[in-house]
């Protein structure tokens, strides 16, 4: 039987709350962040982003593009009880509830608590009671698996209601551009575009073997997500426990200089898919394999959570601390581990990413 899962995803959460609360800010370029020279925007209003202004992106860029930008100072509690607010909603239908941060969700309806039959009904319920409730506007995906329903949110934002029926997901996914699927981050696409692969009919051309030896582990979900299946269940008790991205080389890299260049791009991987999950951790592992194929990892602590200023800082350290000689090497990895829970962690997690300096 074919599931039925729905993923709810807010529209623009931070600065659309900061909207809701101050009438003074609707229909204006907002940026919820730091204004100062090493801010950073947490957040941005659809009419920033019309401008070209993103999350993470620094604050003088932001401004230079929209030189009418206003900054509003991060509110962390309000956000925090407005997203209870919204997983309540969320558990009057199900009990499988699998929230990814503070303001997106998976929910599986397969069996829901009002016996709905349809899934798309059900979207459309939630999304209307979050307006009512909030005041806030929510897009939602509708499929028959995870990967399907999270590019369906995306697909057709701000508010709105996208569904991929199961006849339609290999065909969707074939004509899918490569940088709009979910899973993958930007360093991955470049280096797929360099492959020829900008398409999902572009990645089915690759076998699973092919994709294990170039991308590792990774390379089986890309295989299955290129053909639409995804049978990762909706998880109401999930606690990830480490993110991590590695690279493994065509040509053997030799010397410090050369291997930190690559290791800066597992670096800015890692740092996409740590946003993308809502992630924070207190332990880096960087991860050697050699052209012998001998294995070295090196790990560093801190007390509190890593940032991407010092991910960057500690895997220059980590990957001086290995004695390479005239060894070449022909993988780098790292991963960020030692997690707590990530709903209590998203407002600690734009404090850190996102404060003025």
């Amino acid at each position: 039987m074919d599931r039925k899962i729905i993923h709810i995803d807010m529209d623009a959460f931070y600065a659309s709350i900061e909207q809701r609360d101050n009438p003074g800010l609707q229909g204006k370029p907002v940026a919820v962040g730091g204004e100062r020279q090493r801010g950073v925007v947490a957040a941005a209003s659809y009419e920033a982003r019309k401008f070209g202004v993103r999350s993470a992106m620094p604050s003088v860029t932001a401004k230079k593009k929209c030189p009418q930008l206003i900054f509003v100072k991060p509110r962390f509690q309000v956000y925090k009880e407005v997203s209870s607010q919204i997983r309540k909603i969320f558990l009057e239908y199900t009990d499988l509830v699998e929230p990814l941060s503070l303001d997106e969700a998976y929910l599986d309806v397969s069996e829901n608590k009002f016996n709905i039959p349809l899934a798309t009904e059900i979207a459309r319920e939630i999304k209307a009671r979050i307006l009512a409730k909030t005041g806030l506007k929510a897009s939602a995906g509708v499929s028959v698996n995870k990967f399907l329903a999270k590019i369906a949110s995306d697909y057709d934002k701000p508010d709105g209601l996208f569904i991929i029926k199961p006849h339609q997901a290999e065909g969707f996914v074939e004509k899918l551009e490569i940088e709009r699927f979910y899973g993958i981050g930007k360093v991955t696409a470049e280096k797929m575009h360099q492959m020829g692969i900008h398409t999902g009919k572009d990645l089915k051309t690759y076998s699973l073997s092919e994709l294990v030896r170039i991308f590792g582990k990774v390379g089986s979900f890309y295989y299955t997500i290129a053909r639409g299946l995804d049978d990762r269940p909706v998880d109401p008790n999930r606690i990830r426990k480490s993110v991590g991205t590695e690279h493994t080389y065509d040509h053997d890299l030799f010397g410090l200089p050369e291997i930190l260049y690559h290791l800066k791009n597992v670096e800015n991987e890692l740092v996409d898919r740590l946003r993308r999950n809502s992630a924070l951790g207190r332990t880096l592992t960087l991860k050697v394999k050699f052209e012998d194929f001998e294995q070295l990892t090196r790990s560093r602590s801190l007390v509190e959570f890593y940032t991407p200023a010092t991910i960057h800082a500690a895997s220059v350290e980590l990957a001086g601390s290995i004695e390479y000689a005239k060894r070449g090497v022909r993988l780098l990895g790292l991963t960020l581990s030692n997690f707590e829970h990530p709903e209590e962690l998203d407002a600690y997690q734009l404090s850190i990413d996102f404060a003025e300096e």
